[in-house]
């Protein structure tokens, strides 16, 4: 009875589906701007970052926000953000920003989240708390790495951090972005280094105090001295130890450091949390949310967003769901500035995403839902993707690995941050399909929900020494339109599963965890088959009656990444067959969402998916 109880309690309308809901919040400018550029915020060990402060015209103390960016707080963060920090001054918040050691117009020298770099943002904090403007009621916002930068800083918990509002976070440094599968991200990471370098040498037109002008003008070039130097020894040493599959090229004590998934059981305010279904963070950010949701106030908003639609919520509002400054003002009001009656945010739904077929945002109980029910889809002879397994021998299909497939797809546009958007070939994934093995269903009868990761798992043989797979579920529409929702990719050499650390739901495998460790490596020897379970990033879609699904298995992901050099020898032209037979099941296993509990409504628990703390 209690069972029956339980399972009736959770298909009646939560609070996130029925009760909670978006409605308008917004305040009118009230203050004006004052300004001051440039000013200096010493660290523990002497060097001196920079901050620009921009205030209320009216007689303190404030709130205060802060942005830390290493994109040069008077260039590219000045003409991105500066609309949006003026927006929260003129509603009666000091708006801080700072240039992280190293870049801009701060000393030092740069390594892109490391110990002296997290270790300052507390200290930041500090340096807020006490000035005379601010009331000690502190909150950080700000996208992309003025996002990772709030998630080291709130996990050091510093006295007057009251929320965060991240946008677009990474969540793991190496299978989020940087070796996504394995494989070196070549679009968008030496993109995201030479913004980085040509912002550290820019000198700050506010670099010349007129009261100190020969201290000032030697202090800006000392620090174009350490930025230069930082550059040949951080960022020229770590592309190159990438490409010739050195110790970066593995997961390891680099990139726990640079995973902020490490460290968020520590952090103890509120946090909202930004993402886009296509944005270069796609995997992390829901995982970011999934492990804060049962320790702080939390909230998640996934939009249709690339990396730069996300960081300004291209699009608000629409749907109910409002213009994400006003959703941070919301934020900040009530958890920075006090404000608990005017702002409700109890009625702030949890988790709100766009769902890809319905072309609309939806709010939710939660994510993943608890709804969430593996189905597995087989893939067969002929290129069908079917419910039934194989019985028997079924012909192969196969393709030439090379490196250069995939230009002509979504994924181009994902993993160079919304930057090629509008390239026509982008937006069908048919051209492309032509050179890889595709497994499509029949015309759907009923619509068919999916909401979360997904697992490729695939048989394959190569006549090489390594197979790299590029994996995607597009939605085929009934005029042939190959639309790509997601994808997932791996070499073979990585395909060693840690299951403890993985996502098991019902008993089903859906989001693996590969270790990617030199001790994790395993051989692969031509003709045998091979067993890959891929791990295939989020996504939130409804698959249309008269629309088809589709798993396509190709041999690159061009300009998104390539292999190693030691991968990529072992690898190029091999020729590549997905095994479809009995004794080689290949198939697809999809986060659908069932309609009924089925005596199944406990939510599912945060997996390990990372080496952190539970």
């Amino acid at each position: 009875m209690a069972g029956a109880l339980a399972c009736a309690a959770a298909l009646l309308p939560t609070p996130a589906e029925a009760g909670q809901r978006w409605t308008p919040y917004t305040r009118p400018a009230t203050y004006g701007i004052v300004e001051e550029p440039n000013v200096s915020i010493r660290m523990r060990d002497g060097v001196v970052l920079r901050a620009n402060v921009a205030r209320p015209d009216a007689p303190g103390p404030h709130p205060a926000l802060i942005i830390q960016t290493p994109y040069n707080k008077d260039f590219i963060v000045n003409e991105f953000l500066g609309g949006t920090s003026n927006w929260f001054v003129q509603r009666g918040y000091a708006v801080v920003t700072v240039d992280v050691r190293g870049t801009g117009a701060s000393g030092g020298t740069w390594d892109s989240f490391g110990p002296n770099e997290q270790r300052d943002g507390a200290q930041v904090v500090r340096w807020v708390r006490r000035q005379p403007w601010s009331n000690g009621r502190i909150g950080l916002t700000g996208p992309s790495y003025m996002a990772i930068t709030q998630l080291y800083t709130a996990a050091q918990r510093p006295k007057g951090l009251r929320a965060i509002f991240p946008i677009v976070p990474l969540g793991d440094g190496y299978r989020d972005i940087v070796f996504t599968g394995g494989q070196i991200n070549i679009a968008f990471i030496p993109l995201w280094l030479g913004l980085v370098t040509a912002g550290s040498i820019v000198p700050s037109p506010n670099a010349v105090d007129p009261s100190d002008p020969v201290g000032s003008l030697l202090s800006s070039l000392t620090a174009l001295v350490q930025h230069v130097a930082g550059a040949l020894s951080f960022q020229v040493p770590a592309v190159l130890d990438s490409a010739v599959g050195g110790e970066i090229a593995f997961d390891g004590p680099f990139w726990k450091t640079r995973s902020p998934l490490e460290v968020v059981d520590r952090i103890n305010v509120p946090t909202f949390v930004v993402g886009g279904l296509h944005d270069i963070f796609q995997r992390g950010e829901p995982l970011i949310y999934e492990r804060l949701k049962n320790r702080v106030p939390a909230r998640l908003l996934i939009g249709p967003w690339t990396h730069v639609g996300a960081s300004t919520g291209q699009g608000l509002p629409r749907d109910g769901v409002p213009d994400l400054r006003e959703i941070a003002l919301r934020w900040f009001d009530r958890w920075v500035m006090g404000k608990r009656r005017a702002t409700r945010i109890a009625r702030m739904p949890r988790v709100t995403q766009w769902v890809w077929g319905r072309e609309r945002y939806e709010v939710q109980r939660d994510w993943p839902s608890p709804r969430l029910r593996p189905k597995r889809l087989h893939l067969r002879g002929g290129g069908r993707l079917a419910h039934r397994a194989p019985s028997g021998p079924e012909p192969a299909q196969s393709f030439l690995q090379h490196p250069l497939s995939g230009i002509c797809t979504q994924s181009t546009v994902q993993w160079t941050a919304g930057l090629l958007e509008g390239i026509p070939c982008t937006t069908d994934n048919r051209l492309n399909e032509l050179g890889e093995a595709t497994y499509t269903t029949a015309p759907l009868k009923r619509p068919l929900r999916i909401d979360g990761p997904a697992l490729a798992d695939l048989w394959v043989t190569t006549t090489a020494r390594d197979a790299v797979l590029s994996v995607r579920l597009t939605d085929v529409a009934p005029d042939g339109t190959s639309r790509e929702l997601t994808s997932g990719w791996l070499a073979a050499s990585f395909r060693a599963v840690d299951r403890s650390r993985s996502r098991v739901v019902g008993g089903r495998l859906l989001q693996p965890w590969h270790p990617f460790t030199k001790a994790s490596v395993r051989p692969v020897t031509p003709g045998v088959p091979t067993r890959m379970r891929i791990e295939v990033f989020p996504t939130s879609a409804v698959i249309k009656p008269g629309h088809r699904l589709r798993l396509s298995v190709g041999p690159s992901d061009f300009p998104h990444q390539l292999p190693p050099l030691p991968q990529a020898l072992g690898s190029l032209l091999g020729q590549v067959r997905v095994l479809t037979d009995d004794a080689h099941p290949s198939f697809v296993e999809l986060p659908a969402r069932r309609k009924e509990c089925g005596g199944k409504c406990r939510p599912y628990p945060v997996p390990q998916l990372i080496r952190g703390r539970q």
